[in-house]
């Protein structure tokens, strides 16, 4: 395998401590297939000028985030910019003390395109806007580009993607600050320039400093901060951009608020997001939320417990493990299969010897018995997971690779690492693999 000792690093070392690397994922990508064809599927659709809507259902290490930073990767190649935020006690879909705008905070902090993957883009997506539109309105017309004719030209265009916004909810204002910047931008006042990206990341405090620095009576609050993202939606397409990915993780957080009219309210944001995408009222918008079974499918304090999205979003009648509905609403992640974990074993002893510059003296039959003492545990089948699979088995490598004299077998066959003896061989017979 080549890859580049800094991304096995960031594989390996992400991977060792439980969460998802934001770089080399297409090296140690195994199954989903299924998952990640369906969600394609829908960045297809946004990129025509529709939106989509989906959960992510899974137990805490089974994939979830994975498969978003996979997806959030391909979309990023393909011109999209995408926003990402965690939920936590302090960032929610809705709040009466900034907990929603914390959350639309986050989202416009971690703006990210392909040219800018760390997040921070909003600056770059603005300018690269303005001189876009320069560049074009120079190809298609014989203009000298500091002539008033050329300059005309250029708000004409602005103009008109401004205009285009005006119809939406809070669109004259938007359109208004990115006038401003515009202006900024061509008297290069970086100062003002900076002010209105102080708006759009929503940190100006209230209406008072907001008309006293740009003029504008309006700031953005936890109720209405979904509408500004359907208004960047809009505006990224009439800068350049193919749309936009919104990616929210760690919907239990609204799960565990112990107020039952807070989590209902929460709920009451989402079915307004699930209505808007699904009736054609958002465009050029994909948002996809991820949460465990229990804080979904609960329907004492999960998102079921709210009615109307229960109803609209409980599996039918037909649906089982065997026969799953990957186009549904709720994409449920099943289990990484015995032959897929293995795949990824192998994946993991490549890059962990190219990053410590060894050869791995691990056998494909040392890799077998590894996954099957693993799926020996009581219960393993139901619960185990692949974060749990991976975080043992770079363990076993690293021991191996600081205990050069170390027998592979022995250690495996400890048990310490078995669990038990018996239950790997009552269990041993229900593996299939071809060595």
């Amino acid at each position: 395998m080549k890859i580049p000792k800094r991304i096995a690093a960031t594989v390996i070392n992400s991977l060792k401590g439980g969460v998802v690397p934001r770089i080399g994922l297409p090296y140690i990508t195994v199954g989903r297939k299924t998952e990640i064809d369906a969600l394609l599927h829908d960045v297809e659709i946004i990129a025509e000028g529709g939106a989509s809507f989906r959960f992510i259902m899974g137990k805490y290490g089974s994939g979830k985030s994975f498969l978003l930073q996979s997806v959030r990767n391909y979309v990023m190649d393909k011109n999209f910019v995408v926003a990402d935020a965690d939920l936590s006690p302090e960032r929610r879909l809705q709040g009466t003390r900034g907990q929603g705008l914390a959350t639309y905070k986050e989202l416009i902090r971690n703006l990210s395109t392909k040219t800018k993957p760390e997040g921070g883009a909003l600056t770059l997506i603005l300018d690269r806007w303005i001189s876009s539109v320069q560049s074009e309105v120079m190809a298609q017309g014989d203009f000298d580009e500091g002539s008033p004719a050329f300059a005309r030209a250029v708000e004409k265009r602005i103009y008109a993607v401004m205009s285009s916004l005006n119809e939406m909810v809070h669109g004259f204002d938007f359109a208004k600050l990115l006038s401003i910047y515009y202006r900024a931008y061509l008297d290069g006042d970086d100062e003002s320039k900076a002010k209105v990206v102080k708006w759009f990341r929503g940190e100006y405090v209230n209406k008072t400093e907001a008309r006293s620095e740009l003029g504008v009576n309006i700031v953005i609050s936890d109720d209405d901060w979904y509408e500004y993202i359907k208004l960047f939606a809009a505006f990224l397409k009439q800068a350049g951009y193919a749309g936009m990915l919104v990616l929210i993780d760690e919907l239990v957080n609204i799960y565990k608020i112990p107020q039952s009219i807070t989590r209902q309210y929460n709920y009451e944001k989402i079915l307004t997001m699930y209505n808007d995408t699904l009736q054609g009222r958002a465009k050029y918008l994909g948002i996809i939320l991820c949460g465990t079974p229990q804080c979904i499918e609960d329907t004492r304090r999960g998102v079921y417990s709210y009615e109307a999205l229960r109803s609209r979003l409980q599996e039918g009648r037909f649906g089982r493990d065997e026969l799953k509905d990957v186009l549904a609403p709720v994409i449920k992640l099943s289990p990484l299969t015995y032959e897929e974990l293995l795949v990824l074993t192998e994946k993991l002893t490549e890059i962990h010897g190219v990053l410590f510059d060894y050869e791995p003296k691990l056998t494909q039959e040392d890799l077998v018995t590894f996954i099957k003492i693993e799926f020996g545990r009581i219960g393993a089948d139901s619960r185990i997971t692949p974060r749990e699979v991976i975080r043992d088995f770079i363990e076993l490598l690293d021991i191996l690779y600081q205990n050069p004299t170390a027998d592979v077998k022995q250690i495996l066959g400890s048990d310490e690492f078995s669990f038990a003896k018996t239950e790997l061989e009552e269990t041993s017979e229900a593996f299939e693999f071809e060595i």
